[in-house]
């Protein structure tokens, strides 16, 4: 079972949101070691995920420059996620880079606030791919707002970095699947060994 089947499985009413969907669609577009794809590779990748999940339904007409914009956007995200993942090398300044550039990106595609009588909704006046960048930011703002902001996560082991919807009763969860952590704890194991045996050596 892939990791998408996993977490699908253990999804509750919260994590199949709109919001929490397209956030995770939009970060869980990077190569890995176990087969996935980017899928923000060049423009034409870019336009492939577009026409899947821009839910306007508009034609958008992409470029390299747009999808390397949806790179950079979506790899501050990631280290927040890692972040929330407690994952040490994404704190401190990559954290900071990360959120800056968020910054930068919520004044480049701002938001609109609709308000009617049933609630109050977060939304762009752009068109295009700034609309659709700007739908990202509202998803993760309305997903923020809802309280369980650092229950989105992205998986600790490196090679990995998915991202996924923590719904462990104490939100402890560091890894995307069983593979995952004990990929890791062996990776650990490996080098503690490693250690121990250059210890040995040298005292000999």
């Amino acid at each position: 079972m892939n990791r998408s089947a996993i977490h699908a499985s253990a999804r509750g009413p919260r994590a199949e949101s709109p919001e929490t969907e397209l956030v995770l669609a939009f970060v869980n577009t990077r190569a890995d070691g176990d087969g996935r794809q980017e899928l923000f590779g060049d423009a034409g990748a870019f336009s492939a995920w577009l026409s899947a999940h821009d839910r306007a339904g508009g034609q958008n007409i992409v470029t390299a420059a747009d999808a390397a914009t949806a790179r950079e956007l979506r790899d501050a995200l990631v280290t927040m996620l890692l972040a929330h993942s407690g994952d040490q090398d994404s704190l401190g300044a990559p954290l900071e880079a990360a959120e800056q550039h968020l910054r930068r990106a919520g004044s480049l595609y701002p938001l609109v606030s609709v308000v009617t009588a049933d609630g109050a909704t977060l939304t762009s006046e752009q068109t295009g791919v700034a609309g659709v960048f700007a739908r990202v930011l509202a998803a993760v703002t309305t997903f923020a707002q809802q309280g369980d902001w650092q229950r989105l996560k992205a998986c600790r082991n490196p090679p990995c970095h998915f991202g996924f919807f923590d719904r462990t009763r104490n939100g402890a969860a560091r890894y995307c699947s069983p593979s995952c952590g004990s990929a890791v704890s062996m990776r650990n194991y490996r080098e503690r060994k490693r250690q121990q045996d250059a210890a040995a050596t040298d005292g000999n």
